[in-house]
């Protein structure tokens, strides 16, 4: 089809057609003399054109610069032969052309080695979870940073109780903003997990206790990460709280940017209004504050217990406290401005195996359950009377004995799962139903394993009592069968939620253990046992904080002046400290001994054991 195209397209021009000229015709050149050069520097006219004045010549500007000779240092690098010359020990060969083509594949070698460092450093993880450019700090943002700076230098220099929760509030508004300025929308989770920070945070408003409200902070933190981070992945769930420590750093440079760029021009000129404002309210208020204060005396003593009572000597302190709350609340608004990636982090891919390699070890361990588990369940209908009497043990050791045991293997259990999973076949439909019995048997039959350890504990704080190691390891242990359960329903209904449930089950209990009252319910505890069989370990509830009070308080004299006298010194040395250091456990104590004082002296209680040796 082509060629009778090509046909009719030169019938058309009346001719055939002429292929296009690869070479330059030559003009002859016309008669007479030959074209000389022109004036210096100015070369001959093109043929066909007359020749124009000459151009003028530039201006010299010194000696024309002569480049060294080849192998001269600073000479330019010949380039390199293309292809490989002729190799030592063969005829012909050139040393010189040789050694330029090795120096030239050195730095090919050098080039590509950089090339791929430079991709492997761009595909790193650490350049993958890095937050993204964040906007510039809004006015909000820095205003709520400095507001969370100072509530911390002024509430949090006597203590915690509800200062704690006071002092965050403005570091969450400084978040807000963050976000709204960088057009982040607040998901369903992230409500969640800033709803239940708020209510751990709470927790040593209420109890005075530490160790619970230890708990309640740290899993606040990692609600919070979560909440700001928006991660759902199992790294991202683990990872989340160290993206506070790089936000701190950036944090500090990316407030330190806001304020410079507000420093001049009418970003000055505004900042400057309000700080003279802040001034003079404040002037207004000290004075006004002073004259109303010695006026009447009721208004003189709301206001020292509103106010905080600040000496010279206490600066330095404040001031570290000031500088930890704004950074903090940096560290928060920065992470909500630009949150770290870490849903990035992609863990490896393992080998799976084949359906006996997997499914064989897992299976003998799903008969070894099931062997102890029946023993227990024979234990159970058949009474401990005869467990005690063909084992040579006592009700306590028998107890005492195997729970940490069986603490130790629910944890190993959900690792063996963890690993279990890594390594599953993976391929088809009857692969999958294989891992659901096996796992899901499994997680059966460790569920049976952690009544035991419950009901063991059980026996054993009937005959010694409850102390706080007692409730804090049956507590986790209820938890983990929690974990297992859901486990369980991730593998009916699928896995993605699984992270965020396990973090959601252990923040919820924490903040059921710190509510309930730990040291309130083993006061009671301990308060009714000794009612039924009049056996009391007085030097463990000496122990306890304000928070056993309303339960001591039921004991008989002198036992329950012993066992509220080092709560009675604690507040003592605490007399001074403000209500927003004073928690919800602290007052009702002091309402008890204020109404009910201690009367039993050190002798009386030494005689009744309150200063023995204690035992978890």
């Amino acid at each position: 089809m082509s060629d009778n195209v090509g046909d009719a397209e030169e019938a058309k021009a009346g001719g055939p057609a002429q292929a296009p000229q690869t070479e330059q015709t030559q003009t002859p050149a016309p008669a007479g003399p030959a074209p000389g050069p022109g004036p210096a520097g100015q070369a001959p006219a093109p043929a066909g054109q007359a020749p124009g004045p000459a151009a003028p010549a530039p201006a010299a500007a010194g000696p024309t610069p002569v480049p060294p000779p080849p192998g001269a240092p600073g000479a330019p690098a010949p380039p390199a032969p293309a292809v490989a010359p002729i190799a030592p020990g063969f005829a012909g060969h050139d040393p010189a052309a040789w050694h330029l083509w090795q120096m030239g594949q050195l730095r090919l070698r050098q080039q590509q080695a950089r090339e791929e460092a430079a991709a492997r450093a761009a595909n790193s993880m650490w350049r993958r979870i890095r937050p993204a450019e964040a906007a510039p700090i809004h006015t909000a943002t820095l205003v709520a940073v400095l507001a969370a700076g100072l509530t911390t230098a002024v509430v949090l220099g006597d203590g915690m109780g509800p200062g704690l929760l006071l002092a965050v509030l403005p570091a969450m508004v400084a978040a807000y903003a963050a976000a709204r300025a960088a057009g982040r929308k607040a998901r369903p989770w992230s409500l969640l997990w800033a709803a239940g920070c708020v209510a751990l945070l709470a927790v040593p408003a209420l109890r005075d206790s530490a160790w619970p409200s230890t708990l309640a902070i740290l899993a606040a933190v990692l609600l919070a990460a979560l909440a700001l981070h928006g991660t759902r992945s199992w790294p991202g769930v683990l990872l989340a709280p160290l993206g506070f420590l790089d936000s701190a750093v950036s944090g500090v440079g990316w407030a330190w940017a806001g304020l410079r760029s507000r420093g001049g021009g009418a970003g000055r000129d505004r900042w400057v209004s309000v700080v003279k404002a802040a001034l003079v309210a404040a002037v207004l208020l000290i004075v006004f504050g002073a004259l109303f204060a010695s006026a009447d005396a009721a208004f003189a003593d709301l206001l020292g217990g509103l106010l905080p009572d600040v000496s010279v000597g206490e600066g330095p302190f404040r001031f570290l406290l000031f500088l930890l709350g704004a950074v903090l609340a940096l560290a928060a608004a920065r992470t909500a401005a630009a949150p770290h990636r870490w849903d990035r982090v992609k863990s490896r891919q393992w080998k799976a195996r084949s359906r006996v390699e997997w499914s064989l070890p897992l299976i003998v361990l799903n008969l070894l359950f099931a062997g102890f588990n029946a023993v227990q369940l024979a234990v159970l209908f058949g009474g401990y009377d005869k467990v005690l009497e063909s084992t040579g043990l006592t009700y306590a050791e028998y107890a005492r004995q195997g729970f940490w045991q069986l603490l130790w293997a629910t944890v190993f259990v959900l690792a063996v799962i963890a690993l279990a999973l890594r390594w599953a076949p993976r391929g088809g439909a009857g692969d999958r139903r294989l891992v659901r019995s096996v796992l899901g048997t499994l997680c059966v039959l460790t569920l049976v394993v952690v009544a035991s350890a419950v009901r063991r504990m059980d026996l054993y704080v009937d005959a010694y009592g409850l102390t706080r190691l007692r409730l804090s390891v049956v507590t986790m242990e209820l938890w983990l069968g929690l974990v297992i359960v859901l486990l369980m329903a991730a593998g009916i209904a699928g896995g993605r939620w699984l992270a965020r449930a396990v973090v959601g089950s252990a923040a919820a209990t924490v903040l059921a253990f710190g509510l309930a009252s730990p040291d309130g319910i083993i006061a009671e505890y301990n308060v009714t046992r000794y009612q039924q069989d009049n056996k009391l370990d007085l030097a463990y509830l000496r122990d306890l904080s304000s928070d056993a009070a309303p339960y001591l308080d039921r004991l008989p004299e002198p036992r329950r002046s012993c066992a509220l006298m080092a709560i009675e010194a604690d507040l003592r040395r605490a007399s001074a400290a403000p209500w927003y250091a004073t928690s919800l456990g602290e007052h009702r104590a002091r309402r008890i001994l204020r109404e009910r004082p201690v009367t039993a002296t050190v002798a009386e209680c030494s005689r009744l054991g309150a200063y023995a040796s204690r035992v978890e």
